[in-house]
């Protein structure tokens, strides 16, 4: 018999699995004007679904471009850039979390003498590492939200290098979408 917290995680992992695939299958169905109306038409919630779709597009590896366009046009340039920077900053530390929960003690355990001493070396670093990457853009967003869960680098230190050091992603992301050059489609 399987116990209980193997199968939660067994399943948790299988679904997040599952949601992304079929997402990566069906990219045709993401486009950020059908986002962007959809959102729109929520009225005064669609701030906090924009936060919690920018999330959960970040957990499922759904390119951030599609949330940060619609973020932009829908609420302008200032606001915009807050919520595409909280949607970025609460899937990152989701994705991290889940890793952490589903399979850092396995990697760990698992992991030859080479890929402990990279961890060990990450560690060290702690936010420093994470501040490396999130202001180096040749790592995958995505991917690396992921990893840096297998590492026992403290969940504060995490979520506020990744905070401060993809905000200026955000403000350059919104300088350069010709989405934020319109007025804002919310009141």
């Amino acid at each position: 018999m399987i116990p209980k917290s193997i199968l939660t995680r067994l399943l948790l992992g299988l679904a997040l699995a599952g949601a992304a695939t079929w997402l990566a299958l069906n990219r045709e169905h993401l486009d950020p004007a059908l986002i962007e109306n959809a959102i729109h038409d929520i009225g005064v919630w669609a701030p906090l679904v924009h936060v919690v779709l920018f999330a959960a597009g970040t957990v499922l590896f759904v390119p951030g471009a599609i949330f940060g366009l619609a973020g932009g046009a829908l609420f302008g340039p200032l606001l915009g850039t807050a919520l595409n920077l909280t949607g970025a900053t609460l899937g990152a530390t989701v994705s991290f979390l889940v890793t952490r929960y589903l399979a850092a003690d396995w990697v760990r355990h698992m992991a030859g003498g080479r890929l402990q001493r990279l961890m060990a070396g990450v560690e060290a670093e702690g936010w420093r590492f994470v501040a490396f990457v999130r202001l180096v853009p040749l790592f995958p967003f995505n991917l690396t939200n992921y990893a840096l869960g297998l590492t026992r680098i403290s969940l504060k230190h995490y979520v506020l290098a990744s905070l401060v050091c993809m905000a200026p992603w955000a403000v350059t992301a919104e300088r350069r979408s010709p989405a934020t050059r319109r007025p804002s489609a919310m009141p």
